[in-house]
């Protein structure tokens, strides 16, 4: 007698036999942790290796079962992780997600709407409506008509504004700075346009007279990409100045504030934003300053007109006579066809915490970074780069040189003990703390700057 298939995420039976997997894979979060027991495991690439070689066949004849195939593999990956919700895992734009917000996730796993046509996620697309325009409301307050796409993150929202820029022009030149995120010279490539023109940031960001004279000897359309929260510093370009240079060259202005953009949320930094609502097209990551689960990426546009681009028909899934009759196009709504609805754990986040807690999770973590900055200050030995503008501060031991500093970063990870980041700037190479954890305690700090120290002298 054939066995029954495995039981069903969604319907009316699907929590009843979800609740029991669940248990399992928390527990084994729970003891991977426990196993691992810092922000990643020691022992550097070879160990983990040996972990997974462990495993045996990654496809049996025959399976072993829900509950030894959860256990196992979810303790080894937990055990394997480099934990983001560690306070010593502050190397990257590699954010700790909120726990409502993983649970909302797991509601969209379960329910598994696919936001390509209606039929498919009736409320989820609604869902998606509602909260796009909002955020492009936040983005953009005094647009008539703003509209947000929901993206997997920075790179696919840079490489939709140049592809909204070009069909509006042809073949648009992409103006940047040497501060600017990687995406751009790959979208330039992937959409056919001209390499990046770049323009020079000796102190980190777009000076906007060097702007202008780079605007001066081009001719033809124009966009401008600017950065509000560069990947190594967190350095916000003068948005405001570059935004009037941008107009006096009849220059379009597009905004990468996939670092920098949940800035918006707070009271008390929203201002180093100032500038980004004059842009045409803006990038905001929720999975960095917004505590979401990858992806949660977003590309706001300050005129919804703009994004007809995009519209696409395939019969089965928007055909013309369903989109007469009411039923939403979504293919217009991205370049993916099958995708997550991403937009469900934001929601929630949202509705959950409001701008207010929203905006204090913001704070934290920039208050955190200025009393990292101001223990690297107190500490002999150890220099600054500078007082951090977002959540990221570069420091090095004064008298190591790049491949010192090099060597302590990896020897930090080779150990298990602390995940920091590296950027090059002014010359020299610099360990980078990414400091994206609301939770993190001035003891957790202080340990860094221990560690930092401790490693100087072996």
């Amino acid at each position: 007698m054939r066995a029954a298939p495995p039981p069903l995420a969604g319907g009316t039976p699907g929590p009843d036999a979800l609740a029991p997997l669940l248990h399992t894979v928390l527990d084994a979060l729970r003891a991977g942790a426990e196993q691992r027991g810092g922000p990643l495991p020691a022992g550097g690439p070879q160990a983990v290796a040996r972990h997974i070689d462990a495993l045996g066949t990654a496809l049996p004849e025959t399976g072993t079962g829900a509950d030894e195939a959860l256990t196992t593999l979810v303790r080894t990956l937990a055990a394997g992780a480099a934990d983001p919700a560690h306070p010593l895992c502050a190397a990257h734009l590699h954010t700790p997600p909120l726990a409502l917000a993983a649970a909302a996730d797991l509601a969209a796993s379960a329910l598994n709407p696919s936001m390509d046509s209606w039929d498919q996620a009736p409320v989820a697309s609604a869902l998606e409506a509602l909260v796009t325009t909002a955020l492009a409301a936040e983005v953009f307050p005094d647009a008539t008509h703003p509209d947000a796409l929901v993206t997997t993150g920075g790179t696919e929202s840079n490489q939709l504004a140049l592809l909204l820029a070009r069909e509006r022009h042809g073949p648009v030149r992409t103006v940047v700075g040497a501060n600017a995120h990687h995406s751009f010279r790959r979208a330039t490539w992937l959409l056919g346009l001209p390499e990046p023109v770049v323009v020079p940031t000796p102190r980190g960001t777009i000076d906007p007279h060097a702007l202008h004279d780079t605007l001066t000897t081009l001719t033809g359309p124009v966009l401008v990409a600017a950065t509000a929260g560069t990947t190594d510093e967190g350095l916000i370009d003068p948005l405001p100045q570059l935004a009037d240079t941008c107009a006096a060259h009849h220059a379009e202005l597009h905004v990468d504030a996939a670092y920098g953009g949940p800035l918006l949320f707070s009271h008390a930094h929203r201002h180093l934003l100032d500038g980004t609502a004059r842009a045409r097209t803006v990038t905001v990551d929720l999975h960095k300053l917004g505590w979401q689960p990858a992806a949660a990426g977003l590309l706001a546009v300050r005129d919804a007109t703009d994004l007809a681009a995009l519209g696409h028909t395939a019969d089965y899934l928007n055909a013309d006579d369903d989109t007469e009759a009411g039923l939403p196009d979504l293919l217009g709504r991205s370049l993916r066809t099958t995708r997550r609805p991403d937009i469900l754990k934001t929601a929630v986040t949202l509705r959950a915490l409001g701008r207010t807690g929203l905006g204090a999770l913001v704070d934290a973590c920039m208050e955190r970074a200025q009393e990292l900055a101001d223990l690297v200050e107190k500490t002999p030995g150890l220099d600054l780069r500078d007082r951090p503008v977002l959540t990221t501060v570069l420091f090095r031991p004064s008298d190591a040189d790049d491949e010192t500093v090099a060597a302590i970063r990896r020897t930090l990870l080779a150990e298990g003990r602390a995940v920091l980041g590296r950027a090059h700037a002014d010359g020299r190479l610099w360990l980078k703390a990414t400091l994206l954890n609301p939770h993190a305690t001035t003891e957790d700090l202080a340990q860094l700057i221990t560690l930092a120290e401790g490693s100087t002298h072996r």
